[in-house]
C-alpha cells in the first residue's frame, strides 16, 4: 500500500523575509533587490569576479558573497554605492505621504 501525504500550501505574501519572520523583513527585501541589481550588472557588463572587486573596490569573497544573497552586515548604503559603481544611476525621491507612515520602495528601470 502506498501512503498518501498531505501537502498544505499557504500563499506568501510579497516578502518572502516577512513569510520567513524576519524583523527587518522589508530592509532584508530591499537589500535583495539591490544584490540582484549587482549580480546583473555584473553579468551584463561581463566582468569576473576579481574584476568586479577591483571596479567596486572590494574583495572578492565580498562580490562573491553580496552575488550569492549574503549580504548581511552590509549596509543599504554600500550597496547602493556598488550599483552606482557599476554604471547604473541611484535615484532617491522624498515625499509627502498620505498615510500614517511612509515606505521606502525601490524601483528598477
Amino acid at each position: 500500500m502506498s501512503r498518501q501525504t498531505e501537502i498544505t500550501i499557504e500563499d506568501g505574501s510579497d516578502n518572502v523575509y516577512a513569510d520567513l519572520g524576519y524583523a527587518d523583513a522589508a530592509e532584508m527585501q530591499r537589500k535583495s533587490q539591490l544584490a540582484a541589481e549587482i549580480a546583473r550588472a555584473i553579468k551584463a557588463r561581463h566582468l569576473a569576479q576579481d574584476g568586479a572587486a577591483v571596479l567596486l573596490g572590494i574583495d572578492q569573497l565580498n562580490v562573491l558573497r553580496i552575488t550569492r544573497g549574503q549580504f548581511r552586515g552590509v549596509s543599504e548604503a554600500k550597496l547602493l554605492e556598488l550599483v552606482a559603481k557599476l554604471g547604473r544611476d541611484v535615484k532617491i525621491v522624498v515625499g509627502p505621504v498620505r498615510r500614517r507612515a511612509g515606505k521606502i520602495e525601490l524601483q528598477f528601470a
